[in-house]
């Protein structure tokens, strides 16, 4: 355990700094302390056999995210995109096994394991990259849960296709798929009926250990009885996830699971790259190498054809392509029953398990150079409105959440608006509920001048971009000094910025919501409201003073020029305690009998 730590805490924060994320990291370490590196281990089949555990938890999270409701709204997502890919890739990647001379059916085994993507690194990247939520995610994520339902119609397939290794009683494979429907159909009863009432009942027994033990059993044991039924242990976590995703405890249970699913996860891939075999790559170097790069490469190129053919845009469907286009753990367990069947012999099956985790190596190096070379691509603005023209009593810039609050009191008012962004799919979005927003960069003189700010009485900078803001001020004041223009500021530095560039006012976004909040907190603690209001007051004075004397002379200097070397705090603690000596005061004056 030592030395598998050692190995990640040392591999993961230097490949994560050089740019080519922790997976790659896991990957390497696991070929440097493994059986063909520094031979720290030379059973890296039982390290696997563990880790799968991670794999197993991370599709219970996820799960625990996916309620039922939203899981049938990515129905057409998952039986839709996610069948068009797996079918397209299954088709071309067989392919590639005949073009190098195999047999039809082991070429379509071969094939067929490489279509079954990697859940573990594809959402490992996309929780590093914070896309899980996003609807580009939601796809991909879609497109995993269908290839894991499929690995059991292509187990199912392998034993119709194997020899005299393989069961070929009808009955038996009847009965097999039986057992397997049973098991689902046993799993969705007791997630309905039994986990929840289970987890009140040791809630109110209040030991917080027998919760955490409850949660590891929910998780192991559906993904055991799902492996003992013949399906995968992924889809029987995942599945228990979805069950309790409406449970009142699902947070508890997430937060006891998301420890050991972080260190399971990076034992799976510290075990998959033990799992490298250099001898069997040294001796069929070419094979593996022309498998690598033409499963890869054509698996990407298909991965993008049915994603563009569906209607994503090229910049999704190229990350997707990248993404996606490695092999996965599934097809460990896919080429074990080929073996198992006799369709592949032990020799064939060592060379696609190579081949396997050599694109999982090679899938963060992609990622690295798309995320190098790839263009973000121009919003596609054919159909939206630009501003010509226009006139309007107040011209903001920027209509996100700040801004649509900012606007209501001035069209209460009877103000006349003219709106410009320059986020295309919001503008659309913008139009559906009613308002006239032009597409636009503020920060352009053209566009100021299109859209009526030489008329206008105010400019309102509401974009959430500080470097935007700041350039939109500068525009504004050169072009329109007359004209006074107001700033959403993001915070004191950024403000101060703004104050240079010349605007008129500025407010930092959560400057008096904080104060509100302030006052609250207060309220709560048993302060009088008049104290809770006075502090308030005070720290708001103090900071307009340490403000103007920042904007003036830099930050070092005003906060010397407020009072000596004192400390802000220290200020804030001194006038607070005179406020609350002067409330005292007020109260025993009004208590006393004169």
């Amino acid at each position: 355990m030592v030395v598998l730590l050692t190995a990640g805490v040392i591999a993961v924060p230097l490949f994560k700094r050089i740019g080519l994320g922790s997976v790659l990291g896991y990957l390497f370490a696991g070929l440097v302390i493994g059986p063909f590196g520094l031979r720290f281990f030379t059973e890296p089949q039982a390290i696997l056999h563990v880790a799968e555990l991670g794999v197993v938890m991370f599709l219970f999270i996820i799960g625990l995210e996916m309620q039922p409701s939203k899981l049938w709204s990515m129905r057409k997502d998952i039986f839709g995109l996610g069948a068009a890919q797996v079918l397209a890739c299954i088709a071309g990647l067989t392919m590639v096994g005949l073009a190098l001379g195999f047999q039809p059916i082991p070429s379509f085994i071969a094939g067929t394991g490489f279509v079954l993507t990697s859940t573990a690194i594809v959402m490992q990247m996309l929780q590093e990259r914070n896309e899980i939520s996003t609807l580009k995610g939601q796809r991909m994520i879609a497109i995993l849960l269908f290839e894991d339902l499929a690995i059991v119609p292509l187990l199912v397939i392998v034993t119709l296709l194997g020899g005299s290794g393989a069961a070929t009683d009808a009955s038996e494979r009847w009965m097999a798929v039986a057992i397997a429907f049973a098991a689902l159909l046993a799993l969705v009863i007791a997630g309905r009926y039994l986990l929840n009432p289970l987890f009140r009942l040791l809630a109110a027994a209040g030991a917080r250990e027998v919760m955490t033990a409850a949660a590891l059993l929910v998780v192991l044991g559906s993904a055991l009885a799902m492996q003992q039924s013949g399906l995968s242990m992924a889809m029987g976590a995942f599945l228990a996830g979805v069950l309790l995703s409406e449970s009142a405890f699902r947070h508890q249970l997430e937060a006891d699971i998301e420890p050991f699913r972080g260190i399971l996860l990076g034992l799976f891939f510290l075990g998959a790259g033990m799992a490298i075999d250099l001898s069997v790559i040294a001796a069929n170097w070419q094979i593996v190498v022309i498998s690598v790069l033409a499963y890869m490469a054509l698996k990407g190129v298909l991965i993008y054809a049915v994603a563009r053919l569906l209607r994503a845009c090229h910049s999704e469907s190229l990350e997707r392509a990248v993404l996606m286009a490695q092999g996965g753990e599934f097809a460990f367990v896919l080429y074990a029953a080929a073996v198992s069947a006799g369709i592949i012999d032990a020799e064939a099956n060592a060379t696609l398990t190579a081949t396997i985790i050599l694109s999982m190596m090679l899938t963060p190096v992609a990622i690295f150079i798309h995320g190098r070379l790839a263009k973000p691509e121009a919003p596609r603005t054919d159909d939206l409105e630009v501003p010509e023209n226009v006139e309007g009593t107040v011209l903001m810039i920027g209509f996100g959440r700040f801004g649509q609050i900012v606007s209501q009191p001035l069209l209460a008012r009877g103000y006349k608006l003219s709106l410009i962004d320059k986020d295309a799919d919001f503008v659309r979005d913008a139009s559906n509920f009613g308002f006239r927003v032009f597409y636009g960069d503020g920060s352009r003189s053209d566009i100021l001048h299109a859209a009526g700010a030489a008329t206008a009485r105010a400019i309102l900078i509401c974009v959430d971009d500080k470097a935007a803001a700041i350039k939109i001020a500068h525009t504004a004041k050169q072009e329109f000094p007359l004209v006074p223009v107001l700033a959403r500021a993001f915070d004191r530095g950024h403000a101060i910025d703004l104050l240079h560039a010349g605007v008129d006012f500025e407010i930092r976004e959560t400057f008096e919501s904080a104060l509100v909040f302030g006052t609250e907190v207060l309220n709560v603690l048993g302060e009088d409201a008049q104290t809770a209001a006075d502090v308030i007051e005070e720290f708001r004075d103090l900071d307009k003073e340490r403000f103007a004397l920042e904007t003036i002379g830099g930050i070092y200097a005003g906060r010397q020029l407020i009072r000596g070397n004192a400390q802000p705090s220290d200020i804030i603690a001194s006038r607070t305690a005179r406020v609350r000596a002067e409330a005292e005061a007020r109260e025993e004056q009004e208590g006393s009998p004169g």
